[in-house]
């Protein structure tokens, strides 16, 4: 079984099992360290009985900046999943639903009104995956990513941006039923 705790720096160099798969992003050193910094509680990992790391999850909590409070695009305060992944050969255990679980949790904790991320749109798995704990599709981000996961011949791929309500959102303001119909550009999300 998995032990779940928060990251640690000194976990950096026990990564490298989780982010092999194509469809994980690998950042530089500085990213990690920024979110173990400013959001600890969010950064969370699952490690097996030898101490390697089998998972983890990046994630905090924000809201667009003031300037942009009357724009179609704002975000209320809210928490963000920068990063889930879990090792192949830990995977179907519950390590990503449990990852996944304690981010809620701490957004919950945090008063956010909903937790969001970013997927890309042929990541069916990772799709059907936050579908099956609550989360759907608020719009669709065109050209996302500045490269195709399995089209070598396209330069970028879209992203669906999924949500799911927190407590907070009792009336369910800030998801929505029919988000593939919305489509936006990159630069109007934050």
């Amino acid at each position: 079984m998995a032990n779940f705790r928060r990251f640690r720096p000194d976990d950096l160099n026990k990564l490298s099992k989780c982010n092999l798969d194509p469809l994980t992003e690998t950042y530089e050193l500085g990213f990690y360290l920024q979110y173990y910094a400013k959001w600890p509680s969010l950064f969370q990992v699952a490690e097996d009985q030898d101490g390697n790391i089998i998972g983890y999850i990046m994630g905090k909590v924000e809201s667009s900046p003031d300037v942009y409070q009357f724009s179609e695009h704002y975000l209320p305060w809210h928490a963000h999943i920068t990063a889930v992944t879990v090792a192949p050969e830990a995977r179907r255990l519950g390590i990503g639903r449990l990852l996944t679980e304690q981010l809620e949790a701490g957004a919950d904790a945090n008063n956010a009104w909903f937790v969001d991320l970013f997927v890309r749109k042929t990541n069916y798995k990772a799709i059907n995956f936050y579908k099956s704990m609550g989360y759907s599709i608020f719009r669709v981000v065109k050209d996302y990513y500045g490269d195709h996961s399995s089209d070598p011949t396209k330069s970028s791929e879209d992203a669906y941006d999924m949500r799911k309500p927190m407590k907070r959102d009792v009336n369910k303001e800030h998801i929505r039923e029919d988000g593939e119909k919305f489509e936006v550009e990159p630069s109007d999300v934050w």
